[in-house]
């Protein structure tokens, strides 16, 4: 088991990542004396992994309800938020129960907003069942969506830890797989030149991806992540870094609809996109041919797809949290990483995506 240490400004909270971590997990709820378990989990989650995750806290003594919520995207709505605080009330939750986020990216996202907004926030730790989990249950940000744009509606909300038990990706699809290391990808880019070469060169099929190497990718993505939200919890200067590729790829997303296109696969399009304009705007010195040829070979779409309009793409991006007045904030790089957030004019990003769309 590896241990890596969160340390923010409002709390630090450990990480564990290894093989079978559910009884560890088990014993780290049991010593902190927690009166009620609120497991919040998917339908797909469960039919693959409650009954043996119920099963390890059959041995202690701690008492446990359980929400099952929508998967994917269709978990993060007004409704289905609502619907889980409903549930606790009706049961009886309090300030000194815990939250438990088994699940994915989505679950993590809902439970921890849950925590954070049901009686002024309670305790939570997340159970990331999915590689892309690795990005978004580690550094707090927690939210629903909107119809009008991903992620708008939620908080910076600190875990008390996370068990990353990657024996629960064995059961992932390679979409899912091909998803989370989207995420990777990114980290790499953004911060380590040497992590993306031996990304490069050793993962050349999703398939390639075994319990060996996702140990020290989700291990390097996690360091990553975590020594920026070090610097800036709240996203007020670097922890934007974190976003390249996002503003595109969550314009996908909410024009396309959620769930028809994987986060992942949305977002190594948006780095597409942002590696472009990184030439043009950036002084970017990197082969993008050499690059889109890497991950077609493990499977993504690299073309922004083809039901969808520049223009409608161009309100949707307008809305996002890092747009300021008429200019567009994208994060780009003028080396591997070497990230840098540029305020671009809406005829700019017009036109470049017009460019990517039709060429």
């Amino acid at each position: 088991m590896r241990t890596i240490v969160v340390e923010t400004s409002s709390k630090s909270y450990p990480v564990y990542l290894g093989i079978k971590l559910i009884p560890e997990l088990v014993r780290f709820i049991t010593d902190r004396g927690f009166s009620k378990i609120w497991l919040i989990t998917d339908e797909n989650v469960a039919a693959l992994h409650l009954h043996s995750f119920l099963e390890e806290f059959k041995k202690s003594s701690v008492e446990m309800m359980t929400t099952i919520v929508p998967g994917g995207e269709k978990a993060k709505t007004f409704s289905v938020f609502e619907q889980c605080h409903t549930e606790a009330l009706q049961a009886g939750v309090n300030r000194t129960s815990l939250v438990l986020a088994l699940g994915g990216g989505a679950v993590g996202d809902l439970a921890g907003f849950v925590a954070a907004t049901y009686m002024r926030g309670i305790p939570f730790i997340q159970v990331p069942t999915t590689l892309l989990a690795h990005d978004s249950a580690v550094g707090g940000k927690v939210a629903i969506n909107h119809r009008l744009g991903k992620n708008m509606i939620g908080a910076f909300y600190q875990p008390e830890s996370v068990f990353y038990d990657i024996s629960y990706l064995k059961t992932l699809p390679s979409k899912e797989m091909r998803s989370g290391f989207a995420e990777a990808i990114k980290h790499a880019l953004i911060q380590d030149v040497h992590f993306y070469h031996v990304l490069k060169e050793e993962i050349n099929s999703i398939e390639a991806l075994n319990e060996k190497n996702l140990e020290w990718i989700i291990h390097r993505g996690i360091e990553i992540k975590a020594s920026i939200v070090k610097e800036d919890e709240k996203e007020k200067g670097i922890r934007a870094f974190l976003n390249f590729g996002h503003t595109l790829g969550h314009a996908i997303e909410a024009n396309i609809g959620y769930g028809k296109i994987t986060h992942g696969e949305a977002v190594l399009i948006g780095m597409i996109f942002a590696l472009k304009l990184s030439e043009k705007f950036a002084r970017l010195e990197f082969d993008i041919d050499e690059f889109i040829a890497w991950v077609q070979k493990l499977g993504y779409q690299t073309n922004i797809p083809s039901a969808l309009n520049a223009n409608d793409l161009l309100v949707t991006m307008k809305k996002d949290k890092k747009t300021t007045g008429e200019l567009l904030n994208f994060v780009l790089l003028q080396s591997i990483g070497n990230p840098v957030l540029r305020p671009l004019s809406e005829e700019d990003v017009l036109r470049e995506l017009n460019s990517m769309m039709y060429n």
